[in-house]
C-alpha cells in the first residue's frame, strides 16, 4: 500500500491574505503592493497607488476595494494612510490621449513606486503587467487586490483619492455628475455627454467620447505621441 502523502496544499479563505507577500520573505523584506483605479472610465485621470503594509499593524478588513462600501473605503484608506508606507502617482487625461490607457497607467504604478519613502526589495502588482522602470524586481498578480493583502491596501488609496479627485473635478466642470459615476460611461453619462460635448477631463482617445464627437480616429502610430502642453485639467491632476 502506498504511503499517503501527509504534505497537503495550504487552503486559501475568501478574500486577500499574506501568502504572496510572505513567498517573497516578507515581513524581513519589505514588500510593495500595486493597484490602480481608473482604467475604464472615459473621463478623468488613472490613480496609482503603492502601499507597503507594516503586519503589525494591518488593518481588518482589507479587500478588493470594488467590494467595499464607500463609506468602509474612506475609514480603511485612513487607516493605511497613518500606519503604512504609502506613495501615489497620477496619470492626467493629456498624458492618456498622448500614449494610450496601458502606457498612462503603468507610467503612474512605475512613480508612485518610486514615490516611497524607502525603496520595496520586491512589487506585486495587480494584474497582468510589471511596470518598466522599478527600483526593484517586481511580479504581476491576476486579480491581485482578491488575493493579495499588500494590493488590496493599494487598490482601496487609489480608489479613494481617485473618487475624491473627480468630486472635485465636478465643481469645476459641473453638468457631468462626475461626482456621481467618477467618469464611467453610465448611461447617464454617455446622456450628458451627447447633450453637452466633451469637457476637458473627457479621454477623446477613447471610443465613446470620440464617437460622440464625430471624431474620426487616427491609426495608432508605431511609436507614442509627443505629449500635449500642460492646461488647468493637468494643473488640476498633476503633471503626469
Amino acid at each position: 500500500m502506498a504511503k499517503r502523502d501527509t504534505k497537503s496544499t495550504r487552503v486559501r479563505a475568501p478574500g486577500p491574505d499574506d501568502q504572496e507577500e510572505r513567498a517573497l520573505g516578507a515581513p524581513a523584506l519589505r514588500i510593495a503592493g500595486v493597484d490602480e483605479a481608473g482604467r475604464g472610465p472615459i473621463a478623468g485621470p488613472v490613480v496609482a497607488a503603492a502601499v507597503v503594509l507594516d503586519w503589525a499593524r494591518v488593518p481588518a478588513g482589507l479587500d478588493d476595494s470594488k467590494k467595499l462600501s464607500e463609506a468602509r473605503r474612506e475609514e480603511l484608506f485612513e487607516a493605511i494612510l497613518a500606519d503604512h508606507g504609502v506613495a501615489v502617482a497620477v496619470s492626467s487625461v493629456e498624458r492618456i490621449d498622448a500614449t494610450d490607457i496601458r502606457a498612462a497607467t503603468l507610467d503612474a504604478m512605475r512613480r508612485a513606486v518610486r514615490g516611497l519613502a524607502i525603496a520595496p526589495d520586491h512589487v506585486l502588482v495587480d494584474g497582468l503587467d510589471v511596470p518598466p522602470g522599478l527600483p526593484c524586481p517586481g511580479s504581476a498578480l491576476t486579480k491581485g487586490d482578491a488575493r493579495s493583502l499588500s494590493i488590496a491596501a493599494a487598490s482601496i488609496v487609489a480608489k479613494v483619492l481617485r473618487d475624491r479627485l473627480m468630486t472635485l473635478a465636478s465643481r469645476s466642470h459641473p453638468g457631468w455628475g462626475f461626482e456621481i459615476h467618477k467618469g464611467y460611461g453610465t448611461a447617464a453619462h454617455m446622456a450628458a455627454l451627447g447633450a453637452r460635448g466633451a469637457s476637458p477631463l473627457h479621454r477623446r482617445s477613447f471610443a465613446p467620447v470620440a464617437a460622440a464627437l464625430g471624431i474620426v480616429r487616427e491609426p495608432k502610430r508605431s511609436g507614442p505621441k509627443k505629449p500635449k502642453a500642460r492646461n488647468a485639467t493637468a494643473d488640476l491632476f498633476g503633471a503626469g
